[in-house]
């Protein structure tokens, strides 16, 4: 037991994706001292942002604390980054002067599953803008998909706004059968023919697409035919990202991001039989992730610098 004089063991836990940097403190009996969040924490959109990203976040959970900025270097890090897959950007980070007691890297997408699962073996399917999943069961991991936006990310709102795309130019071109997802997605981008599409998607990120996504589902569930198609073929891919997880037998299968709920009902009955919620968030994975590392002995999967 702690005595008055004796200061707690702080946990700083980060989820860094492309877009923004989450970090929350916790003390040792897991309670809530601070939050911070701030710009990307993926090392592919430049290494000078992400760790400044990372440091500014920290230092927002600091100020929440009441602590000094000097506190960083009595605090044990997780750290989840998208990114941190590709040996070259697990490199950089090795190289990285971090001001902190201990800095335990994995992939945003490993953080997510211990998130997901209180850090208990199970696996995770994130759904939003891209696609991938991860499975952990004991020390074996399966990491599936993540490989990117247009040559990876089947499933995800980037590719069903692709595909609704795609469809309706040939549908605007009298290469394809009429469908409603013409109208929806001609009034949602403001667009009235088929160069303003062409025009308004030539320099679309996957965001962009992602945002319309919904309007597939939509067009689905009033009946129309190739909505419907383009739902089914997004399920088969997150069916086979799911058994392929399901393979190694994890407890559970949670499903998490923007478009999760919409395509849940679609996916097999052998799959959806396995699905739970999310019991945290993944920025409370690395805090775990961080605190079993701290406990156990032998060599973590990323390694701590």
């Amino acid at each position: 037991m702690k005595t008055a004089t004796e200061p707690q063991h702080l946990y700083l836990g980060i989820d860094g994706g492309g877009s923004k940097c989450r970090a929350i403190l916790v003390s040792e009996d897991s309670k809530v001292l601070g939050e911070g969040i701030a710009g990307p924490g993926n090392p592919l959109r430049g290494m000078e942002i992400a760790t400044a990203s990372i440091m500014d976040a920290t230092r927002q959970a600091l100020l929440c604390a009441g602590l000094p900025e000097r506190s960083m270097a009595e605090i044990t890090v997780g750290a989840g980054l998208a990114g941190v897959n590709v040996p070259q950007y697990y490199a950089l980070f090795r190289e990285w002067q971090h001001p902190f007691a201990a800095f335990h890297l994995t992939s945003d997408l490993h953080i997510a599953c211990m998130g997901a699962h209180q850090g208990k073996d199970g696996a995770v399917i994130i759904i939003g803008t891209g696609s991938c999943g991860l499975a952990q069961v004991g020390e074996q991991i399966i990491e599936v998909g993540g490989h990117g936006f247009p040559y990876g990310d089947n499933g995800s709102g980037a590719w069903f706004g692709l595909q609704m795309v795609h469809h309706v130019l040939l549908s605007l071109d009298g290469l394809a059968a009429p469908t409603a997802m013409t109208s929806a997605l001609l009034q949602a981008s403001h667009c009235h023919d088929q160069l303003a599409l062409v025009q308004h998607f030539m320099h679309a990120t996957p965001t962009s697409y992602a945002r319309y996504a919904p309007l597939v589902f939509a067009c689905a569930e009033q009946g129309d035919l190739c909505a419907n198609v383009i739902v089914q073929q997004g399920a088969s891919h997150i069916n086979a990202i799911a058994h392929r997880l399901l393979a190694i037998e994890p407890p559970q299968l949670a499903l998490i991001g923007g478009l999760a709920y919409k395509l849940e009902p679609y996916l097999d009955p052998a799959v959806r039989c396995h699905i739970t919620n999310a019991k945290a968030a993944p920025e409370w994975g690395a805090v775990w992730y961080a605190q079993q590392l701290t406990q156990q002995q032998g060599s973590p999967r990323y390694e701590q610098f």
